[in-house]
């Protein structure tokens, strides 16, 4: 296992890089002031999941694939764009206000919210590079099992993107509240949220590998 300094020295390094905004918070924002904090928790939740399933690949060598089989990365990459398009379209066509109380937790459920988040996440194979980057810098060749130590630094990360992103969250369902005084465009939380997903495709489809 890392050692305890090793340990404080990955939160300092989390903190910093979960409080730049990015694609992550973006739709985690996006979500909370378009269908509230609820959803806003449960797609954190199911990118906090992605973030454990990115860190046993990269334990297990998979995440190897994209920097040494350039082809696996591609077929991620535009796996995940054609993905977040189709909730972009998903997203427009659904119906009604979301800024009516709780409507759109009520026509998404629970699990479906999550699992958007956690394959947002599964299908960015920058999340995976990242990862692979990043954690092995702190890991003890030397220590316990290289999946626990992996696991470990994962939860680390995700308790520390608790806490930014759960503020993020706050504020984005007080914006919410300050919004549904507003009549006039009742699918603005459709477009909100479609843009995002569109714009996330975009980013990840122009994006280079670095």
């Amino acid at each position: 296992m890392p050692e305890f300094p090793t340990l404080m020295l990955f939160s300092a390094a989390a903190l910093v890089l979960t409080a730049t905004p990015g694609p992550d918070m973006l739709l985690i924002a996006s979500r909370s002031v378009s269908q509230g904090r609820s959803a806003g928790f449960l797609t954190y939740a199911g990118i906090a999941a992605g973030t454990y399933c990115h860190a046993i690949a990269a334990a297990l060598g998979l995440s190897q694939l994209f920097l040494t089989v350039p082809v696996a990365y591609e077929i991620v990459r535009w796996a995940g764009c054609a993905y977040l398009l189709y909730l972009a379209v998903k997203t427009l066509r659904s119906q009604g206000a979301a800024f009516a109380p709780s409507a759109g937790l009520k026509r998404l459920s629970s699990r479906r919210i999550s699992l958007e988040g956690l394959a947002t996440n599964i299908l960015n194979p920058k999340m995976a590079l990242f990862v692979l980057a990043l954690f092995p810098q702190f890991i003890s060749p030397d220590g316990s099992a290289l999946i626990l130590q992996m696991l470990i630094l994962a939860t680390i990360l995700n308790g520390v993107g608790f806490v930014v992103n759960g503020a993020v969250i706050l504020l984005g369902s007080k914006i919410r509240q300050r919004l549904s005084g507003i009549r006039r465009f009742p699918k603005l939380p459709q477009y909100l949220l479609a843009t995002v997903f569109a714009g996330l495709a975009c980013r990840l489809a122009l994006g280079t590998r670095q």
